[in-house]
């Protein structure tokens, strides 16, 4: 049993259910990104890294674009900059142009690249977002521990973020040293190869290169669209890719995925296996480390620093504004200091915000006005030291003309608010409420958890008719877990209007266990 009376510097807590996985990561106690993966193939939730065999539905020339189907419910979508050939096009002029050639490549347009009926080997770029189907490229990469397998490319590198020329060379030197003889494809080494041996980055090669070759070996046999390749749970791939020296423990609630992590340690990991913990509580490992609190709080638009002052947080489609306020805190010196004072705290927290939210796209900050330029350098530092921590590559463009901080962080994946939240239809969608299938994971989950702490025969859940026809529209969710925990679940409907602020709101569900 897993012990969660002090937090420890950097632990990894993994709750892993029928329905769903979701994995936290806290430093000091405090939660910095949330990952969420819901086991149904209709919300296509985590397929980033996917192989399909997909098939060309329509050609957009206008948009220089087109739809491809890959057996979801939404059509992906392929951009010409994301062909194979126009990205080998780029290398090429840029090769060129380093050498003083000045000889122009034509780039044909999509239309004449590509064709309607057309079966095309793809991977998922970024999940769905919002009512955007996957975006695609037809450049495969697959991913292991150490190393990055360019199967259609040639190119040997190493990771940008390792900046250290002494140690990307010694990366350069032992990659060099792994390499099969006669190996004709393409690696980028991930920022963990510093810390692996010779033998290590040559077991990843194999590895990849016996998935690589099942994926081809697929292709031969299947029709378009078809899944080739599902890129490993999201249990495995935080272990892969999250995980460093630096993590004090990796707490496993739910025996199964604890058992999995434990196979996938032993074969590709096995430093990390001593730090692998069941969890065995009555409480969910979420509970105890009150992560579902952290989530909700994530949720809302003000975040409170610790000195007083805020943030307002505002997620649009187009981009995301952060307000800076100065709120109580009045600070102890001159004004100057307590504006410096107060950006440098708000841009660690939104640097951590950003992570925990998963927001993408363009963001523009509005600190507190700074007379002094040394202090706006001192504040865009701290920023871009914070958000070293980000495994999700983010530029900082500056100051604006305007005075405010302008970034953009890769959009990948859904945010956490879109993931959890949609409008509310009872206020014309000004507010923000959760969404059924919210509600549905949250009812699954206390289901679990009160079988563990509570004995009787059958549930009887009392929720909205929005739930009632998630469930009814996915009845296997029920039946599944019914099956599990060996009991009934009956399913009532009552009426939950969103409310004003100013009423008290009603219960999203209520679970009476019946002895």
């Amino acid at each position: 049993m897993s012990s969660m009376t002090s937090p420890l510097n950097h632990r990894i807590l993994i709750h892993s259910a029928h329905h769903e996985t979701r994995a936290a990561l806290l430093e000091h106690g405090v939660l910095q990104e949330i990952h969420i993966e819901r086991h149904h193939v209709s919300e296509a939730v985590g397929i980033v890294g996917n192989v399909y065999l997909g098939k060309v539905v329509r050609v957009l020339p206008g948009m220089q674009s087109s739809f491809v189907d890959i057996g979801l419910e939404k059509m992906a979508f392929l951009h010409v900059a994301d062909l194979l050939e126009v990205q080998q096009e780029r290398v090429a002029k840029h090769s060129l142009a380093n050498q003083g050639i000045t000889k122009v490549l034509l780039s044909l347009p999509i239309e004449q690249r590509i064709f309607t009926g057309q079966t095309l080997l793809v991977q998922v770029l970024k999940d769905p977002l919002g009512t955007k189907g996957a975006r695609l490229t037809t450049q495969i990469s697959l991913a292991g521990r150490y190393l990055v397998l360019l199967p259609q490319d040639t190119h040997i590198g190493v990771s940008q973020k390792i900046t250290d020329l002494s140690i990307k060379q010694a990366v350069r030197d032992c990659l060099d040293a792994a390499l099969p003889k006669h190996f004709s494809w393409g690696l980028i080494a991930r920022t963990q190869a510093q810390y692996a041996s010779i033998t290590q980055l040559a077991d990843d090669i194999t590895y990849l290169t016996h998935l690589w070759q099942t994926v081809i070996k697929h292709t031969k046999n299947q029709a378009a669209p078809a899944t080739l390749y599902r890129d490993i749970g999201l249990a495995q791939r935080i272990l892969r890719d999250t995980c460093t020296e630096y993590t004090d423990s990796i707490v496993v609630d739910g025996m199964a995925c604890y058992v999995q992590l434990q196979t996938f340690a032993r074969t590709y990991m096995p430093a990390v296996l001593p730090k692998i913990q069941l969890h065995t509580a009555e409480h969910s490992v979420f509970d105890l480390a009150k992560v579902d609190i952290q989530i909700n709080t994530a949720l809302n638009r003000r975040v409170n620093l610790n000195s007083g002052a805020y943030l307002v947080i505002d997620q649009t489609e187009s981009m995301c504004t952060i307000d800076v306020n100065t709120g109580s805190f009045v600070g102890k010196k001159q004004f100057s200091d307590t504006v410096l004072n107060t950006n440098l705290e708000a841009a660690v927290e939104i640097a951590r915000q950003l992570r925990l939210r998963n927001l993408g796209g363009i963001v523009l900050i509005d600190f507190i006005d700074m007379t002094r330029l040394e202090d706006r350098d001192t504040v865009s530092n701290t920023l871009t030291k914070a958000l070293a921590k980000d495994s999700v590559y983010t530029h900082i463009y500056g100051f604006t003309a305007l005075g405010l901080m302008e970034l953009s962080r890769k959009r990948i994946r859904e945010s956490l608010a879109h993931i959890l939240l949609h409008p509310c239809v009872y206020c014309e969608q000004t507010a923000q409420v959760k969404t059924p299938q919210t509600i549905a994971h949250e009812i699954l989950r206390e289901l679990e958890l009160q079988t563990r702490q509570f004995s009787g025969t059958a549930f009887t859940i009392y929720t909205g008719h929005t739930v009632l026809a998630w469930f009814k529209k996915y009845p296997s969710y029920l039946t599944d877990l019914s099956h599990t925990l060996k009991r009934q679940i009956n399913l009532f409907a009552f009426d939950n209007l969103c409310l004003t602020p100013y009423d008290k709101p009603l219960p999203l569900f209520e679970i009476r266990l019946l002895p």
